[in-house]
């Protein structure tokens, strides 16, 4: 199993950024996804998770409205498109599929 973030970077607040999580190994299409995030001193937290389908996806609080989860079944790849950020959404974001997290990739906001 592999998983691969990318798309991290610096942005100035109220900008956006795109991760994307490319998937190997396991049957990505029948599978649920989900990405966390870390961010310094805190715990790891779930950010959103999506159904197999790419149905419906679920958001933590503090994202949603910004944030948007989608999935392409036939790329074996997974996003997370993020709005409006914020300083506090500074934090490693990791794509994970059952007990497999990828290596994870930098989101600093910041001006």
């Amino acid at each position: 199993v592999r998983l691969v973030e990318s798309g991290g970077g610096l942005v100035q607040p109220g900008g956006s950024l795109r991760l994307s999580c490319a998937a190997s190994g396991f049957t990505f299409s029948s599978y649920a996804m989900s990405w966390y995030r870390q961010a310094p001193g805190k715990d790891r937290e779930l950010v959103a998770g999506i159904t197999s389908a790419g149905g419906s996806p679920d958001y933590a609080s503090s994202v949603k409205g910004r944030f948007t989860m989608s999935r392409d079944n036939a790329k074996n790849t997974m996003y997370l498109q993020m709005n409006s950020l914020k300083p506090e959404d500074t934090a490693v974001y990791y794509c994970r599929w059952s007990a497999y997290w990828g290596q994870g990739t930098q989101v600093t906001v910041s001006s």
